[in-house]
């Protein structure tokens, strides 16, 4: 017997079920977590619906809508919002009783103001970033939902705005307590650890391609590798929301966070300087000064830093980057350029610093991290993008609005309900709006199609509350599935916010097929509605987006530049990240590196007035900022050389010598920049 099991055929035959063995382990492995979220979806749907059914309250699946459309695949992402979606919802309902009250009989002025209040929605969400601007839409969609219920066949109020204000806003936060208590007993959230993965590994590949740099002397192409991890920076934001949502002790110190984020972002750009003038210089001389400065770099920050190391003790590695750095700022230099190098180092390092401290903050005491309490300022990169999105939203929506009442269509007040929703919801999502409103589409039509068969082929020989959630789980659990996995979530995210409300689950269910089909149909149409402004009113295209950056960043230079009142340093910065992190992704690499280069020369210019006064070359540096705000660079360089010669013709014996050697490496930092793009700078400027 044993060796009829030695055979080639038994061999083959046990190997065959071996694999099929691991295949099935691993398509559990990866199907796992997505069935997961497919029950918790469930739950807390039916949950939702069982509350809002017990308190028989009006329209019972508004509740299991807002469970569906608060359920995330983290839970950080969940309860952040479910927390917007309160907001937003009050906020909205609070909008549409003011005008009901403004406007009780007049049914012109009062769809005017829906949809003015639409379009001031939508301006907001497109300003605001991640759940608050998930918030901003809300507000306004929910105001057009309050609108739907109270307006007769022709579009008038009936004057029950307060009552339903108060009754939808319940429902909907029934959805949303219900949703989250689901979502909190039975996830503990992974956020925290995912974002220090990601800010470990984003440190670690700086700090070794940032130091690789220094070692080969600057010879080392890295241009795209920094725009892939600008890329990467970038989408720490919404990482960082989620981890807010999941603890509140991290919330306190979200300021350390996104100054994090900030700190990448100058090691960066003190990076980008260092290889700038690395470039430069003669091989011979861009090796030795490199190696000067390298040998105050720590040792564990060098070649190819691992992320574990980073994420085992950040404190010690924040601590080494700014002994670091004080060494880098005291260390002696003979001439400009090595004074530059040092310092821009020594930038680098501060930046990653900052970024260690948010590392700190997640995987260590939250308590050992330097709290920072200064409010964060909204600052708008480019205003155009977000009034095209207002007016679309205005348009549209007055539209649908027209059309229902010359067709005194029953179910008008309801697609204009899905425009408003599909409209501002959309909106920010620029170039991608069309293709997301036609997944949209499909995604509902989808959706209208298997709630049909359930409503009328399903539901009607279920008579308990038992057996109707298990029906719910046959569709709920596979979606929610699928909305967890990468594939295609545009289209599987409508499927399962857009089912219940397809659906009306009610206390005492009737099954009007006419009715049906006119919902699901008001519902599609409306959204095919919002996806045709968007051919008709098209958002702004990547290329005009990111030329307004640039032009905008100009603009401000050139003011900073005229300006008698100084910008401070951060405030400077501060708004150029900004326009980096709007950068469309087809932004072109050498774009990426004119913002760069506008920062370098901003931050060149701050410093250069705080201390010109004080040593009495004002004029000098006058004339060349005047270059610089007519958009002449070639002057501008002329003068900042001639500023130069005057700071190295001083004797060595006056007291200064460290100052004037570090003004002299920012003027080579900004005579770098302006050499390199002088056709941006020079742009548009009056010659």
């Amino acid at each position: 017997m044993s060796a009829a099991l030695n055979e080639p055929g038994w061999i083959g035959a046990r190997s065959s079920r071996t694999r099929l063995g691991t295949a099935l382990a691993n398509a559990a492995r990866v199907a796992g977590p997505g069935l997961l979220f497919g029950v918790r979806l469930w739950a807390s749907v039916c949950l939702a619906l069982y509350v809002a059914f017990w308190l028989q309250l009006d329209n019972a699946y508004w509740a299991g809508t807002s469970a569906a459309l608060v359920c995330q695949p983290h839970l950080g992402a969940s309860l952040r919002k479910g927390w917007y979606r309160m907001i937003g919802t009050l906020v909205g309902a609070v909008a549409i009783v003011v005008l009901t009250a403004c406007f009780p009989q007049d049914r012109a002025a009062f769809l005017v103001g829906l949809a003015l209040w639409g379009a001031a929605s939508a301006l907001v969400a497109t300003l605001l970033r991640n759940f608050a601007a998930y918030s901003a839409a809300l507000a306004g969609y929910t105001a057009a939902i309050i609108a739907s219920d109270q307006l007769g066949a022709t579009g008038g109020p009936n004057g029950q705005a307060f009552m339903l204000a108060v009754t939808r806003a319940s429902e909907i936060c029934i959805g949303i307590v219900c949703a989250g208590i689901v979502l909190a007993g039975t996830d503990f959230g992974a956020a925290r650890r995912r974002l220090a993965v990601l800010f470990a590994a984003l440190s670690a590949e700086i700090a070794g391609r940032f130091t690789g740099t220094l070692a080969q002397g600057g010879s080392a192409l890295t241009q795209s590798v920094r725009r892939e991890l600008v890329r990467r920076v970038v989408a720490l934001d919404p990482v960082i929301d989620e981890v807010i949502g999941e603890s509140s002790r991290l919330r306190h110190h979200s300021p350390v966070l996104q100054a994090a984020v900030e700190g990448l972002f100058a090691a960066l750009a003190g990076w980008r300087t260092v290889a700038v003038r690395l470039a430069r210089l003669p091989d011979h001389t861009a090796r030795q000064e490199a190696d000067i400065v390298l040998q105050h770099v720590p040792q564990q920050l060098r070649s190819t830093p691992d992320k574990r190391d980073w994420m085992a003790d950040p404190v010690r590695l924040r601590r080494l980057c700014d002994t670091a750095v004080r060494a880098l700022i005291d260390l002696p230099a003979s001439t400009p350029s090595l004074r530059l190098l040092a310092d821009q180092t020594a930038k680098t390092l501060a930046g990653m610093s900052h970024a260690l401290e948010g590392l700190a903050l997640l995987v260590a005491d939250p308590a050992r991290a330097r709290s920072r309490r200064h409010g964060l300022r909204l600052r708008v990169p480019d205003w155009l993008p977000s009034l095209v999105n207002a007016g679309r939203a205005f348009v549209t929506i007055g539209a649908v609005a027209v059309f229902w009442i010359l067709s005194a269509w029953p179910n008008g007040a309801l697609a204009v309900t899905w425009t408003a929703v599909s409209v501002i919801l959309i909106s920010p999502r620029a170039d991608e709006a069309y293709a997301s409103a036609m997944t949209f589409i499909v995604g509902t039509g989808l959706a209208a199609v298997l709630a049909a068969i359930i409503a009328f082929a399903v539901l009607p020989r279920i008579e308990t509350f038992p057996g109707f959630s298990s029906v719910m789980a046959l569709y709920l659990v596979p979606v929610g599935a699928l909305v967890a996995q990468p594939w295609r979530t545009a289209m599987f995210a409508p499927m399962v916010g857009n089912f219940v409300p397809l659906l009306a689950p009610a206390n005492q269910m009737t099954y009007d097929t006419a009715q049906f089909y006119n919902t699901a149909l008001a519902i599609v149409a409306g959204i095919g509605a919002a996806a045709r402004s968007f051919r008709l009113l098209p958002p702004l295209p990547p290329a005009l987006r990111t030329r307004r950056l640039l032009a905008l960043t100009l603009r401000d230079l050139r003011r900073l530049a005229t300006s008698p009142t100084p910008r401070t340093a951060n405030d400077w910065e501060g708004r150029t990240y900004g326009r980096l992190s709007a950068l469309p992704e087809q932004a072109e690499p050498l774009q990426r590196a004119q913002l760069l280069a506008a920062l370098s020369v901003g931050t060149g210019i701050i410093r250069l007035r705080r201390i010109a006064r004080r040593l009495d070359l004002h004029v000098e540096l006058d004339a060349a900022l005047a270059a610089v705000a007519r958009g002449d660079s070639m002057v501008a360089t002329e003068w900042l050389g001639q500023l130069d010669r005057m700071l190295a013709a001083l004797p060595g014996t006056k007291p200064g010598e460290r100052v004037r050697l570090r003004v002299r490496g920012s003027i080579l930092a900004m005579s770098d920049a302006l050499a390199q793009h002088a056709a941006y700078f020079d742009s548009g400027g009056a010659r």
